[in-house]
């Protein structure tokens, strides 16, 4: 899925995000070194499209050091400028600083989540304590202190428009929790912490790329295959030649417990064995991830306590919608008991098939294990909706998608065009470049397609910025999806499954979210929103993939151009709230586990050893412990909380799904796919980033608080418990 986005807006936070504490040493960035860098100045590209073809390297480092020591000589002008602090010679001033700084740093995390290498790798790690260094002497500078809380406590003097107020209150506030108010000896403590914590989250998101890679499953006899199509079995010939296996096949690992591929696999050893090797990575070995665990759950926690805050989680939810982990939790609370009671029902609709086939080919019957899930959950769904995946993957061919469904919902939504580009240079062959225009024939931005599987390339799913919009300083978007899907054989085409359908419109709803932004400041642009807000747009798009009129003009036959039968249809959409006691208590499973970690104090936290144990203990006491059905993510390779930006924060998508249901329902309500319901959702939502509090925008285009009633029915989990107004998320603060 689809959790890169937040580390990108790290990026894009310019002076109040990136920085170095020996940057100063580096010097003017028009030196000889700096001479021939693609960084040194704005790329002349299409879109400010930084040029992949003449980055290297080797040119990361100097920019960096370049662009943290002007970023310093700027905040330095700032915060000692004689004249009285003004919004614009503060606020403003800020938001035109480090340009140089945020070229390189945007850049360098998309790549090196997306194609990175041991030399890139190497980078991250000098340069995250570092970087994080130099966030520290901005925030923590007094001077510079002093002026923004001057402005902020006669903010009402000072006759702002509503989004340079809300530009001003969201500066005051990224500076106090950041330690502004410290005394000098606590500063000193908390960049101490915050230098550790970045160097651990650095080595745990190296340890879970390398830990994925390793744990490939390498098979010696096709025949164990059995259940992969044609282009599957190619994928995995095409997987393991890449690696040196000729005559081998090689089953990759995605970001997740389960894996895609037990749904179809026959050979039941052959499964254990892939779920095994997916819940074993990180937990030992040069990959070991539980010591890294340990340290950055406790360094988490004195952080907060630091700060004035009694956890980590209380810390970070003050800053989200939900406001609270009593918020979080009562939420929760309204879905679980649903969730778990479906997913119980289900496994035991699974267990009468074990039994059935056990005793009709005369052997002993098994207990129902999580490898079991997915294979036989299949063979359910097939009874129950009479029909089977490779029915369907010949319709869901990957550019019939893309185009007639990912890119036809936004253009009857909201006018948009997309003119694939050849003519701009990539930093992978299979990079695709699309120019989007508006309705009116204006270039509005410029997407990038990145879909295939790589050995350098993070698990999962994600959106990311390169270039993010901004009036104040004249720039377009340029944003990029990424998923995971196995590349086939050359020549074969790309045949994908429901779930990678839906996942393309959920990221290209984070897409749209960047590139129909249309505010003046850098900080506040497309998705620099709260975290349980930000999924809110990609999770509400994912209503268009199962909308019958968009499906019927994607899904068509790769061969023949015919669509997919009407009645074949009829049971693909019906089958989507199948299964989904699973998908809910697996994330609810993850979402309590990643509350448990940063709800301890120092004294609580486990060490290396205890770090199983205690993952153990909280599954058992979120009251979803349930052994067929493992978390979507076990902690040694939960990326979202320990590296990715979403510590504290995995309940988002629940949080958000919850508006995302209600819009889905207000759009049914008010005439469903047309111009005018996409432009108002555009207008209101869509184009204003955090130009206002995201809760008070959502109800300028609800109308009222949110409900939840539309995500259990969504989810087909209405008449199995639950309802109630969604109260934690309309009164969370």
């Amino acid at each position: 899925m689809r959790i890169y986005w937040l580390g990108v807006l790290a990026a894009a936070f310019t002076t109040t995000t990136f920085a170095a504490g020996d940057a100063a040493a580096a010097g003017n960035p028009r030196t000889a070194a700096m001479a021939d860098n693609p960084f040194a100045a704005p790329s002349t590209l299409a879109f400010h499209l930084p040029p992949f073809d003449r980055i290297r390297d080797s040119d990361y480092r100097p920019a960096f050091e370049a662009g943290m020591a002007e970023e310093l000589r700027q905040v330095a002008a700032i915060a000692h400028n004689p004249e009285s602090p003004t919004f614009a010679n503060t606020i403003v001033a800020l938001e035109r600083s480090g340009q140089l700084l945020e070229r390189v740093a945007a850049t360098f995390s998309n790549l090196n989540a997306s194609n990175t290498d041991p030399e890139m790798q190497r980078i991250d790690t000098e340069m995250a304590p570092l970087l994080t260094a130099q966030r520290d002497a901005i925030h923590l500078n007094p001077a510079l202190w002093s002026r923004v809380d001057e402005l902020y406590n006669r903010r009402a003097s000072l006759h702002l428009d509503p989004e340079s107020l809300q530009l001003l209150t969201r500066y005051h506030t990224i500076f106090v929790r950041a330690g502004a108010r410290l005394t000098p000896d606590e500063q000193a403590r908390l960049k101490d912490l915050n230098k550790q914590i970045s160097s651990l989250s650095t080595r745990f998101k190296q340890n879970v790329l390398k830990a994925t890679a390793d744990g490939a499953v390498a098979v010696d006899d096709v025949a164990q295959l059995d259940g992969l199509s044609t282009e599957q079995v190619g994928a995995a010939a095409e997987a393991a030649a890449a690696r040196g296996m000729k005559g081998k096949w090689l089953i990759t690992l995605q970001n997740t417990t389960n894996q895609p591929v037990l749904a179809q696999l026959t050979n039941r050893a052959l499964r254990e064995r892939i779920y095994k090797a997916s819940i074993s990575r990180g937990l030992d070995g040069p990959t070991d991830n539980t010591a890294v665990i340990a340290e950055l759950v406790r360094l988490r926690a004195e952080r907060a306590a630091l700060l004035g805050y009694p956890d980590h989680a209380a810390y970070e939810l003050a800053d989200e919608s939900a406001g609270t982990p009593e918020a979080v939790r009562d939420m929760i609370a309204q879905v679980a008991p649903a969730a778990l009671a479906r997913a119980q029902a289900e496994a035991a609709d699974m267990q009468k098939v074990i039994n059935a086939e056990a005793a009709a080919a005369g052997t002993p019957s098994f207990t129902l294990q999580p490898w079991d899930w997915f294979f036989y959950s299949d063979k359910v769904r097939k009874t129950r909706y009479d029909f089977d995946q490779a029915a369907v993957a010949p319709y869901f061919e990957l550019d019939h998608v893309l185009k007639d469904g990912v890119f036809y919902a936004a253009h009857q939504l909201y006018g948009l065009n997309f003119r694939e580009r050849h003519d701009l240079p990539v930093y992978q062959k299979d990079v695709r470049v699309f120019e989007v225009t508006d309705a009116n024939g204006k270039s509005l931005a410029l997407f990038l397609a990145d879909y295939f599987a790589r050995d350098n390339k993070q698990g999962g799913a994600w959106m990311s910025d390169y270039v993010r919009q901004t009036r104040l300083l004249l720039l377009k978007p340029v944003v990029a999806n990424h998923l995971n899907i196995p590349k086939p054989q050359p020549g074969q085409p790309v045949l994908l499954t429901f779930d990678e359908v839906t996942t393309m419109f959920h990221e290209f709803g984070h897409a749209l979210h960047g590139m129909l932004s249309d505010v003046r400041y850098p900080l506040l642009s497309g998705t620099a929103v709260p975290r349980d807000f930000v999924e809110y747009p990609s999770q509400y798009n994912e209503m268009w993939a199962r909308e019958p009129s968009v499906v019927a003009h994607y899904a068509r036959h790769y061969q023949t151009g015919a669509p997919m039968p009407p009645e074949l249809l009829a049971k693909v959409l019906a089958a989507q709230k199948f299964n989904q006691g699973y998908a809910t208590t697996e994330y609810l499973e993850a979402a309590l586990l990643d509350q448990a970690w940063h709800q301890i104090t120092v004294g609580q936290a486990p060490s290396a050893q205890q770090v199983p144990a205690f993952e153990q203990h909280a599954l058992k006491a979120s009251g979803l412990d349930f052994a067929p059905v493992p978390p979507r993510y076990h902690s040694t390779y939960f990326a979202h909380i320990f590296e990715s930006g979403y510590s504290a924060g995995y309940y988002a998508y629940l949080w958000s799904e919850v508006l995302a249901r209600d819009t889905g329902e207000w759009f049914h309500t008010h005439g469903g796919l047309t111009r005018s319901n996409g432009d108002f959702l555009r207008a209101q939502v869509l184009s204003r980033g955090r130009s206002e509090d995201p809760q008070l925008l959502f109800r300028n285009f609800y109308g009222r608080a949110p409900e939840i009633e539309p995500l259990l029915e969504y989810r087909g989990l209405a008449s199995a418990g639950g309802g109630g107004q969604a109260t934690g998320i309309a009164n969370g603060r």
